[in-house]
């Protein structure tokens, strides 16, 4: 009706009697005025007195309803303008508003959501720039002791590594104020160093150890604790409390001379075993002791030998060959091995074995036939480190024996030599990993060239040639270089030296170096064989590094653990420090050129790489 009364006020004519329609022909002829053509269509049954046909089938009770509409809008109405017309226009008025108000609310709504953000973000404190990529954390003074590498291990189940560690810190008495040395193992939050716990030891420690320990259920994972004397404990690895202490009644004359070794289960109570190198006042005299991994209780007695060498004391170490037999290697500045069936036969005085040292290796044993002894001489001379490579063309890991004149790689299957490396005045461990494409460990190797001066040169792990090599001032000593894989089966290697400048300079000690007390930490990469990068730099003497994985972010982070120079007679302060390598690469690294190269490689270039890198972990590296 309302479409009708509109159509009628726009357009003068008249309505077809019979229909009630516009009738287009009497158009011409309308000189009516507007009343006239309001009660003409009244007459033809549009309108009849103010109401409509639908109107006039409304129940009784609606009636009245409309009538008190009707008299509002009546005296709301202009003289000479119907009431359905006005209610026409007030119906456009209304819909025209529409938009605005949706826009109206709209703003509002936006607003007060800008406000709430604003609020959140200024009561809710943000963490520091940086916190999980960069930390450091004072541990107070350090009382010396025995420093040993680094374990990074999960034991909070947060999916990132922890830092486990060890250290002999100052501790004031309760008389006289006097300072009295407390050995304590630490449990650090990889994530923003916090201390996860701490457990106080009789004796300075060892090595902790947590990684593919089979001691307990896979689910509860531990950690092993060796001191430097006759301490031994097993604790859970997310608390620190103590699962079982080897009782050292056990060592009556001797002391604890290496970490503890993992061995397969061998009293079948389906968890693996340990074995302990305890040494007597005298060096020829040692002994090993197999202990459960269940109770911390032995199996069986000591057994015991004489030995000759003179050196560095190496392992022990396990070594499994390709047929499945166990050998444990060790030695005074040589190598030699005892299969792990005599050590069971001897000390459970018994010929019966269990499966798992059934197995016997010929090639292994026919060496033994040469002294007529248990022991079987591996290599002799002047061996410093003993590393068990895992070779891609077997399942039988190489061994790579360092000496401070040479490097040897022997193949595990016969102890036959692959190849030797001369190299005078080799100082650290060769850090394993991927620098050539063939799938086989190549070895970073650090050795001293000159006064301050240090050679880094990388040896095919196939040929045992040189394919990379540079000569870097260094005044730091015995700083290991570590290695990382990428998610491309290459690795990246890090190591310390001093400050290098971006240009080509010699490395004669002189005015070039301006900060000769500070080192820097520089990775190489396989691809950029010609460029150093300067990730960061310390001004104190570096003790353990590690470097732990992010699995879930492909990310790597390099642990640092140094001491901080101080005064006669004053013990130094102990610092732990992550650094996150990706953010350090693509934040704060500094390019340095070795070499010109045709055509020049742009930081741009190296910085798109770089931000490609996923790190990964390798834990069958060794």
């Amino acid at each position: 009706m309302a479409t009708v009364l509109s159509r009628a006020l726009k357009l003068p004519g008249k309505k077809s009697p019979d229909l009630g329609e516009y009738d287009p022909l009497t158009q011409a002829d309308s000189d009516e005025s507007e009343d006239d053509l309001v009660l003409n269509m009244q007459k033809n049954g549009g309108i009849k007195n103010g109401k409509s046909t639908l109107e006039e089938v409304q129940d009784p009770d609606s009636e009245v309803e409309v009538e008190v509409t009707k008299q509002r809008l009546s005296e709301s109405v202009p003289d000479g303008y119907p009431a359905e017309a006005t209610g026409s226009l007030e119906q456009k008025a209304a819909s025209s508003l529409m938009p605005y108000l949706r826009t109206a609310v709209f703003l509002l709504t936006m607003v007060i959501s800008m406000i709430l953000v604003l609020v959140c973000a200024f009561l809710i404190p943000c963490p520091p720039r940086d916190l999980h990529n960069t930390w450091n954390r004072n541990l107070g003074q350090e009382a010396g002791g025995v420093l040993f590498p680094l374990e990074l291990s999960d034991v909070n189940g947060d999916g990132l590594p922890d830092i486990l560690l060890s250290f002999t810190a100052l501790k004031n008495a309760s008389v006289l104020g006097v300072s009295r040395p407390s050995v304590t193992v630490m449990a650090l939050s990889g994530m923003n160093g916090s201390t996860l716990w701490s457990s106080h030891i009789p004796e300075e420690t060892r090595s902790v150890q947590c990684k593919g320990l089979t001691l307990t259920a896979p689910s509860e994972p531990v950690c092993l604790v060796t001191g430097t004397s006759k301490f031994l404990s097993l604790l859970h690895a997310s608390s620190g409390k103590t699962i079982w202490t080897l009782s050292p009644a056990h060592l009556p004359s001797g002391t604890l001379a290496a970490p503890a070794v993992m061995l397969p289960d061998l009293d079948g109570d389906k968890v693996g075993d340990l074995v302990v190198l305890a040494i007597g006042e005298t060096q020829p005299d040692l002994c090993f002791i197999l202990v459960s991994g269940k109770t911390g209780n032995p199996l069986g007695g000591p057994v015991k030998y004489s030995i000759n060498g003179e050196g560095k004391l190496i392992g022990p170490q396990a070594h499994i060959t390709s047929r499945g037999a166990i050998y444990i290697l060790f030695g005074f500045g040589n190598v030699q091995a005892v299969a792990l069936r005599d050590l069971f036969a001897q000390a459970r005085n018994r010929d019966s074995f269990p499966p798992v040292l059934q197995r016997e290796e010929p090639e292994w044993e026919k060496r033994r036939s040469v002294n007529l002894s248990e022991l079987i001489d591996i290599y002799s001379g002047g061996v410093e480190f003993l590393q068990m490579v895992t070779a891609s063309d077997t399942n039988c890991s190489n061994l790579l024996i360092t000496t401070k004149h040479s490097l040897t790689l022997l193949r595990g299957e016969d102890l036959e030599p692959r190849w030797n490396l001369e190299l005078q005045d080799i100082h650290s461990q060769p850090a394993p990993g991927y620098f050539n494409a063939d799938q086989t460990l190549d070895f970073m190797v650090q050795a001293q060239s000159n006064d301050n001066v240090k050679k880094m040169l990388v040896v095919d792990g196939k040929s045992g040639l040189s394919v990379w090599s540079y000569d870097l001032p260094c005044h730091m000593q015995e700083s290991d270089a570590l290695s990382v894989m990428t998610l491309e089966r290459k690795s990246v290697f890090l190591f310390w030296a001093d400050e290098m400048q971006p240009a080509l300079q010699n490395l004669e000690p002189g005015p070039r170096n301006k900060h000769p007390g500070l080192h820097h930490l520089y990775l190489l990469h396989p691809t950029f064989p010609t460029i150093l990068l300067d990730l960061t730099n310390v001004t104190d003497t570096v003790t353990a590094s590690a470097i732990g994985i992010n699995d879930l972010q492909k990310d790597a982070f390099y642990i640092t653990m140094t001491t901080s120079p101080t005064s006669e007679n004053q013990p130094g302060l102990l610092l732990v420090s992550k650094l996150g390598l990706r953010w350090a690469m693509l934040t704060q690294s500094r390019m340095v050129p070795l070499m010109e190269t045709t055509p020049k490689v742009s930081r741009g270039e190296v910085r798109r790489f770089l931000s490609r890198l996923k790190f990964i972990d390798f834990p069958h590296k060794f």
